[in-house]
């Protein structure tokens, strides 16, 4: 029986399976592939359980890639009792001349990695940060497909040289002219019918999640953070809650350097001996958080001025 006190295990993960390897600590010890396994939970436990079983005194250490699948596999080996880890795979180290690249050597890969401790770890979310972060995300899509649709019923009518001559597209005026169209084939009017109804039925998906997200966010644990950075300039409510959804816990960034290296806004830089370049921003990291501070910081750019909706916020605090 192997006496070691550490296992650490690499999985290599996917839609319908797994890749297995583990390798035991120690100089001497080298990594072992120990095959596949179905991607169920059932099968997450036995794998678990039979690690365990095989190393009774040893400390079991699970590191997989983070990818579509999710954190459903660190929740389940954690709740086990178990270490487990995301690493970022955009972060892995690669060998230059290494072009041989199977589910086996990369699951061989992450154990020995994790052995190294040499590995780009994630901070994995909570289940109600992410859920938050799911509704919020929800709700930009919602409004791409809305702009989408909108853009769609623009180009329809350039076709057809069918021109608005108000100045406010989408207001209620702009909406009323859409609905009095009348086009000279019956076709070309179902195909205006039914984009007015796709815009009709995508604006109400929005206003749906616009709503829930507040609701949902005014009972979450990150309530008075949304609501404290509010105070900037350009941060209202929407953009502040798909901001934190985004970050999450800010205390995990130790220094504003960290933060701006999450969001890419540090400067690309190439430096050597006494020269130093910098250039673009990295442009790394999380591009929703970073679209939506740019987005606010916009704002900026126009003479301040409150609102009938910022004055009543002010008043109410």
């Amino acid at each position: 029986m192997n006496k070691s006190s550490i296992v650490f295990i690499g999985l290599d993960t996917h839609k319908d399976f797994f890749e297995i390897a583990h390798e035991l600590d120690g100089r001497d010890n080298h990594c072992i592939h120990d095959g596949r396994i179905s991607s169920s939970k059932s099968s997450v436990i036995k794998m678990a359980r039979d690690f365990q079983s095989q190393f009774p005194d040893a400390t079991l250490h699970f590191v997989y890639e983070a990818g579509p699948c999710g954190y459903w596999v660190y929740r389940l080996l954690t709740s086990l009792g178990h270490c487990c880890y995301v690493v970022a795979p955009s972060l892995l180290p690669k060998k230059p001349g290494d072009r041989v690249k199977t589910d086996r050597k990369d699951a061989m890969k992450l154990a020995h990695l994790l052995k190294l401790s040499d590995l780009p770890v994630i901070h994995v979310p909570e289940p109600e940060d992410e859920a938050i972060r799911d509704l919020s995300r929800a709700r930009q899509t919602a409004t791409n497909d809305l702009n989408h649709a909108r853009h769609q019923l623009k180009g329809f009518l350039l076709r057809n040289n069918i021109r608005y001559d108000g100045t406010a597209n989408w207001s209620a005026k702009h909406l009323r002219w859409l609905t009095e169209l009348v086009l000279p084939h019956p076709s070309q009017q179902i195909v205006l019918l039914e984009m007015l109804h796709t815009i009709d039925e995508r604006h109400r998906r929005l206003a749906r999640l616009k709503n829930e997200l507040e609701h949902q966010v005014r009972n979450w644990r990150f309530y008075p953070v949304v609501k404290a950075i509010q105070a900037m300039r350009g941060i209202q409510f929407l953009l502040a809650a798909s901001l934190i959804a985004e970050l999450g816990d800010l205390t995990r960034f130790d220094t504003p350097r960290k933060l701006m290296k999450y969001l890419g806004l540090t400067p690309k830089e190439d430096s050597s001996g006494d020269k130093r370049r910098l250039g673009h921003i990295t442009k790394c990291g999380n591009k929703r958080a970073r679209r939506l501070l740019i987005e606010g910081a916009h704002s900026y750019k126009f003479h301040p001025k409150v609102s009938p909706e910022i004055q009543k916020r002010q008043e109410s605090d």
